[in-house]
């Protein structure tokens, strides 16, 4: 008999983990496939800040392959996603998360990959009642049908759920092997992975997508707002994950580090955008975001704000160097940090 193979969305979280495990169990040749975004938690703040040191840091997904035993295939669909961020069809959910959409397309793609490689059918470690927009009993059937892979959408943990797919009915797995998950709870999940020996695995109830947090999803918001468009680079989108984002007026924005590793990884970035230090004591490094031209008043209050957040903010005077973008040389300021009580509600975004 031919061994018949199945592609794995792998997310690096516990659910398609033991999808991928309980369909390997029965024989199956299984290989993952991880889409690359640009909004992944893991492997990018968890890398950079300093506080969160004693995370492991490490890429989920290439590490849960690792603990199968199976290949990887990591694709990168920025510029292809984009179009799910900006114009979801099935709308956002609590904030600017397009989960439907976006389970949609990444089963799509699996779809896509499956069939160029020869592969029979996909598997995904969606559950009944875990999501509250995109894992409903009603909304399972649309991913299953927009995405084109229909019933060669295998999800092992609550197949028992629902109807009978493809690889059900011609044999390839046995559904009484399968499960019959449902609903918010990891209890079942926990429960499997001891089963199966797997006592390291990430957060079970973590998300994996900066789309599904406020703050974040609040600063994209912003970004839009103030371009006058909803549109976005990968380097945008990374670095709202960075740092304190505050925005004294309209045209400007301030990303002031707020640790060591984050003023690291902007070192990288500043070339780009006029940026400010302080000189005089320890301080963060802080970009200027800003299509337009800053004048003197514009650069004299971000100098007066990267000085609050210094070990000068108690200092009659501080020392700033601004380099603004394009200047052969930066200059060095002097200004008193703006005071506590000058810092008006809304410079957060």
């Amino acid at each position: 008999m031919t061994q018949r193979k199945a592609v794995a969305l792998i997310s690096g979280g516990l659910d398609s983990m033991l999808a991928a495990r309980a369909v390997m169990a029965q024989g199956v040749h299984v290989e993952g496939i991880n889409f690359f975004t640009g909004f992944c938690v893991e492997g990018h703040t968890h890398a950079i800040r300093k506080q969160s040191r004693a995370r492991p840091k490490r890429n989920n997904a290439l590490w849960v392959a690792e603990q199968l035993g199976i290949r990887l295939h990591i694709v990168d669909v920025v510029e292809a996603y984009k179009d799910v961020v900006l114009n979801p069809r099935h709308g956002y959910g609590a904030n600017l998360n397009p989960c439907l959409d976006c389970k949609v397309f990444m089963v799509g793609k699996a779809r896509e990959w499956m069939e160029d490689n020869g592969f029979d059918f996909i598997i995904t470690g969606e559950v009944i009642g875990q999501r509250p927009k995109s894992q409903l009993k009603k909304t399972l059937p649309i991913v299953a049908r927009e995405s084109g892979a229909d019933d060669r959408l295998l999800r092992p943990l609550c197949a028992r759920n629902l109807a009978p797919t493809l690889p059900e009915r011609e044999g390839w797995v046995d559904r009484a092997q399968l499960f019959d998950f449902s609903g918010r709870s990891r209890k079942p999940q926990m429960a499997l992975a001891e089963r199966f020996g797997l006592e390291d695995y990430a957060q079970p109830a973590g998300g994996c997508c900066f789309l599904t947090d406020e703050s974040y999803s609040r600063k994209l918001a912003d970004l839009w707002l103030h371009r006058g468009e909803k549109r976005y680079e990968l380097d945008d989108i990374m670095l709202l994950k960075i740092g304190r984002h505050l925005r004294p007026r309209a045209h400007f924005k301030l990303i002031v580090a707020r640790e060591e590793g984050e003023s690291r990884f902007l070192e990288g970035y500043r070339k780009q955008f006029t940026h400010l230090r302080v000189r005089s004591h320890g301080g963060p490094l802080t970009l200027v975001d800003s299509e337009a031209e800053l004048d003197a008043e514009d650069l004299l209050l971000a100098a007066r704000i990267v000085a609050r957040f210094s070990q000068g903010r108690d200092a009659e005077c501080v020392e700033v160097e601004v380099a603004c973008r394009g200047d052969a040389e930066p200059r060095r300021v002097r200004v008193a940090p703006l005071p506590p009580d000058e810092v008006p509600q809304g410079w957060y975004v």
